[in-house]
């Protein structure tokens, strides 16, 4: 059983969608027994960076997620869901994040691309990780940011370009994240959450 976390974010529905699709049994909660008793845990998300955290304090959840990680609990943030798992963002400087990871979150570059990045983008794998079994190199997934990682090196298992080097996704031992969104990355999209769904 996958638990999605319920902080109000928006892209909970089409989480709770694609993992339907994949046959598996999903349970939308913020009750903290529950979210300790799934098998894996997914921590959607949409939005602004401080609204977000304020939302998962004001439903007591911070140390919910913590002891999810610290449990050993498979754990996958997507999009914004990635952002939160870090210190700090630019977005909202005066608001702390998770701390679960080590990482920035920065504005993309104003260049000459359009801010937020909304559309599809092809990945790099500059390492093995587990999401990405069976998805070659080059893959499309869709992005929509307009802050990205910039992670520890070691912890990196995909990056795009959008006018800089953006890191896609991250792995540490039970806790995966991907700043675009699997659950609208059509079939490609569909075998990561497959393969989250089989990590042990």
């Amino acid at each position: 059983m996958t638990t999605v976390i319920d902080y109000d974010a928006g892209n909970i529905k089409s989480v709770e969608k694609a993992l339907d699709f994949l046959g598996e049994s999903v349970v939308v909660t913020r009750d903290k027994q529950t979210i300790l008793q799934a098998d894996r845990v997914i921590l959607p998300g949409v939005g602004a960076f401080g609204d977000a955290m304020e939302k998962i304090r004001r439903y007591h959840l911070e140390s919910v997620l913590k002891e999810v990680v610290q449990n050993g609990t498979p754990f996958l943030g997507i999009c914004l869901g990635l952002q939160l798992l870090f210190d700090s963002s630019e977005e909202t400087p005066n608001a702390k994040g998770l701390g679960i990871l080590k990482g920035k979150i920065v504005h993309i570059p104003d260049a000459k691309l359009k801010v937020p990045q909304i559309g599809w983008n092809s990945l790099h794998f500059p390492k093995n990780g587990r999401l990405f079994e069976g998805i070659s190199e080059n893959a499309f997934v869709y992005f929509v940011h307009s802050y990205y990682l910039q992670a520890e090196e070691d912890i990196v298992t995909a990056t795009t370009e959008y006018g800089v080097e953006i890191h896609a996704s991250v792995e540490k031992g039970n806790v995966f994240a991907c700043q675009f969104h699997p659950e609208k990355s059509s079939k490609v999209g569909l075998r990561m959450l497959e393969n989250f769904i089989r990590v042990n």
